[in-house]
């Protein structure tokens, strides 16, 4: 999906409050404790409420391969030069129609600050120059106007409306799609003074104390994952 410098856990995108960055073990707590909260996980398909205590690291280790293997990019939020602590998580995947999908969970004390709408930049900025993608695409629970503001704020547009099974909700949900084209990204780009201010990549020693050893948004979309 992306070109080979994505595919390493060195990579990180910088915006002006955040880095993205792949999850580490060390996030496993945090990923309970914020995911698990039902503002956040009742407006996403996949994570679960109450959040079973363990498997936090199963969608870690999950998350970390795929990135590898370059079939999908998850990255946890942290705040600016606070690497090892985390806010969130955002990724881009394949949709059914196998388009890139965004999904994203923020943890409720980060909410109302701007950090969904800067993050969501940031990887629709990396997606479109580091791919050949000709559009991203999103689903937003019809009761989460939140989220659907942030997209909108990014460029999305209205594309229809329709149901999704949301596996951790136990059922089917009516949902509103949303669609950012290429070309309307870089009229957009033309224009505006995005907060997306670069890509960095560092060291893996530069904090070695928070990466993994060895080796998957209220501002939330239905395809946040845990």
């Amino acid at each position: 999906m992306f070109t080979r410098e994505i595919i390493d856990d060195a990579f990180v995108i910088e915006t002006a409050r955040l880095e993205l960055r792949w999850p580490r073990l060390a996030d496993a707590r945090a990923v309970e404790r914020l995911a698990g909260d039902k503002a956040v996980a009742e407006m996403t398909a996949q994570i679960p409420h109450p959040y079973p205590p363990g498997t936090a690291e199963g969608f870690i280790y999950e998350a970390r391969r795929a990135n590898a293997d370059g079939k999908a990019l998850t990255l946890a939020l942290a705040p600016r030069g606070r690497r090892c602590e985390l806010m969130g998580a955002i990724s881009l995947r394949r949709s059914a129609a196998g388009e890139p999908e965004i999904g994203y969970w923020l943890g409720t004390p980060f909410w109302g600050c701007g950090f969904a709408t800067e993050a969501v930049r940031a990887l629709v900025d990396t997606a479109f120059t580091h791919s050949e993608a000709r559009a991203i695409v999103a689903s937003v629970r019809v009761v989460n106007p939140a989220s659907r503001r942030v997209l909108e704020k990014c460029g999305f547009h209205a594309d229809g409306a329709g149901l999704l099974p949301f596996p951790a909700r136990g059922g089917v949900f009516p949902v509103d799609h949303l669609r950012l084209e290429r070309r309307i990204w870089e009229s957009l780009k033309g224009w505006t003074n995005p907060l997306f201010v670069g890509l960095a990549v560092r060291e893996r020693t530069a904090d070695a104390a928070c990466l993994v050893s060895g080796a998957e948004p209220s501002p939330a979309l239905s395809g946040g994952e845990p």
